[in-house]
This record gives C-alpha cells, structure tokens and sequence, in this order.
C-alpha cells in the first residue's frame, strides 16, 4: 500500500512538472512558426540521436556486465540491458533520479544477484558517471573560461556552480562507502541503534550485520583494482558523450553550421551538471529553461525553441518511452517467471 500511495505521488509530481514546464515555455511561442521551423529539420539526423540514446543506455550495461564479471557473478549481457533500461525509466519519473538504482538493484535481487554486490555495483556505476561531469566541469573552470565568457549568464553561471558542489557532495558520500567499508558498516550500525531507540525499529536486523560482511569483501577486491574504476571511468566519459552528441545532431538537422560539435557537446554538459542533483525528474524544467539560455546564440530565435523541442524530446521523453516498454516487458516476464517457480515448488 505504501508504495503504490509512493507510485501515485510520483506520477503527479512527474505529471505536475511536465505541465507546468511545457505550460511556460510554449505561453510566448507561436505555434505556427514553430510546427514550421521543426518540419525544416532533416529525419535522417534524428533518427541518428534515437540511434545514439540507446548506445547511451546499453553503454550502462557494458558496464555492468563488466563490473559483474570481475565479481564472478555470471549474467547475461541482455539482462545488464534490461537493468540499464529500468534504472532510466525509473530515474525520470523520481524526484533527483533517487530511485533509479533501487530499482536495478530490486530487478538485479530478482536474478539471484546479492544484494550487497549489486548495490556496490550501483554505486561505482553512480560515480564513474556522476565523475565525468565533475571533471568536466573543472576542464572548464581552469582550462576553457573563454568558451564558458562566450557562452553563461549570470543565472547559468549560479546553476552550474551550485550542481558542482551538490555534485561533488555526492561523489564523496559514495567514496566513503566504497573505499572505507569499516566506516560504512559503523554508519549503518549507528542508524540503527537511532532508530532502535526512537522506537522506529524493534530489534537490530541480523541480516544487515551479514550484508555488510559481503559488502565488505566486495568493497576489499575494488580496494585494489584501481584499473577497473578508470575503465569505468572511461566508459562513463563515452557514455556521457553520446547523449549530449544528440544536440550536435539536432543542430545539424536544421542545416545549420558554424559551431564545433565540441562547443555543443560541452555547453549540453554544462546543462547536465547544473540539474544533475536538483530534486526535479529528469531535471525537467531546469534543463529546458537552461538550454533556452545557453544555445540561444548557436541556434537563434528561430530555431532555439524547435531544436529544444527535439534534443529533449530525444535524449529525455523519447528515451523515457522507450525505457517504459523495456521495464513493464521486464516486469511482466519476471512476474511469470515467478509463478512458474512457485508452481514447481508446489508439485
């Protein structure tokens, strides 16, 4: 009961945004214009970002599947596809994308995949991708101040700084718990002994105690194998720039020229680090009033709106459609999967 009552406040929240997002941004828009600026764009461009979205999703799974191996833990490469495809789905409609990983993680429980090697799994997958960003946007800082002078405002400059730090507060929560496991196992001890004695929990859960021995010998292999979080790394950094290529791509279709796929590619980065850790699904309204902001001078006037339209439309809502069907085929099969089971259980 108490999840559905969970399922039913994220659907409105998720609807709630979508409206009030698309509400504002089309109340100054002249239709017309637009339907005619977006029948300019060219398909074949298009149907080249749908192409690059689910390269984005699968590239997860690579990692997945890589990381689950070098754990000795044997599953399919189509069932890493299965987890990638839920934990988007599920990111976009949960405030901050919270609940994407706990979904891969109850989906991954449902393959008999323990649950203290999933969720480290998820954790270093959470930082090798959140790390691209961070180290992107240092790139910037130091290194490319004329593109970013080109480029921000004053309102993106605030939100790119305030996703950094919120960012990089998250990154060092996870280190803890990957790379000090000793002090993971005595934060958790400590949580319950507060809830146990606000009454919130009757006893300490064994269980917990025996999961944080497993996560620990877990945590113990990645301790040294530091060449498997810069593999990571390096497939999060080709994962990252796979979805922000989209808005090159877009850019394209409209037969425009003149800016470097590079400066898109890091200015759309911009954008994905400032709503990265915002408590918005998907980043939606954040991530569109900030694009209105930044491409304004590569797209202009005409195409701004249009090319907004697309880049999210593809690298978000189409992608979102696409995760919803994998997860409610995911969710069905493992239904039946379930009674079959319990069927020869029975016999």
């Amino acid at each position: 009961m108490k999840q559905n009552k969970k399922n039913i406040f994220n659907g409105i929240f998720l609807i709630l945004v979508f409206v009030l997002t698309f509400y504002g941004l089309f109340k100054n828009q002249e239709i017309p214009q637009v339907v005619a600026s977006l029948s300019m764009a060219k398909t074949g461009y298009l149907w080249l970002g749908i192409v690059m979205v689910v390269i984005f999703v699968c590239s997860e799974s690579v990692i997945l599947h890589y990381l689950l191996r070098k754990l000795d833990t044997k599953v399919s490469f189509a069932s890493c596809i299965k987890y990638s495809f839920i934990g988007f789905f599920v990111s976009c409609i949960t405030p901050s994308a919270g609940g994407g990983q706990p979904a891969q993680i109850y989906y991954m429980k449902k393959d008999n995949i323990e649950l203290p090697i999933s969720t480290l799994i998820m954790m270093i997958v959470t930082v090798g991708y959140k790390m691209v960003l961070v180290v992107i946007g240092v790139f910037l800082l130091c290194f490319q101040q004329d593109l970013l002078e080109k480029y921000m405002t004053p309102v993106t400059n605030f939100f790119l700084y305030l996703g950094m730090v919120l960012t990089i507060i998250g990154i060092g929560s996870l280190l803890i718990f990957i790379f000090q496991p000793k002090l993971a196992r005595w934060l958790v001890e400590f949580s319950q002994t507060i809830l146990l004695r606000l009454h919130i929990i009757k006893s300490k859960k064994q269980w917990v105690s025996e999961s944080m021995d497993q996560y620990h010998e877990a945590a113990l292999f990645f301790h040294s194998n530091w060449k498997v979080f810069l593999n990571v790394f390096y497939l999060s950094v080709f994962q990252r720039v796979t979805l922000f290529y989209v808005t090159y791509l877009v850019y394209r279709s409209f037969g425009l020229h003149g800016t470097s796929a590079y400066e898109i590619v890091m200015l759309q980065a911009v954008i994905s680090l400032s709503v990265d850790m915002l408590p918005l699904p998907g980043g939606m309204g954040a991530s569109e009033n900030l694009y209105m902001e930044l491409f304004l001078p590569i797209f202009g006037t005409q195409f701004l709106f249009p090319s907004m339209l697309l880049s999210r439309g593809i690298s978000y809502y189409a992608l979102m459609f696409i995760s919803a069907i994998v997860t409610c085929y995911a969710h069905l099969t493992i239904g039946r999967k379930e009674k079959r089971m319990k069927g020869k259980e029975s016999l």
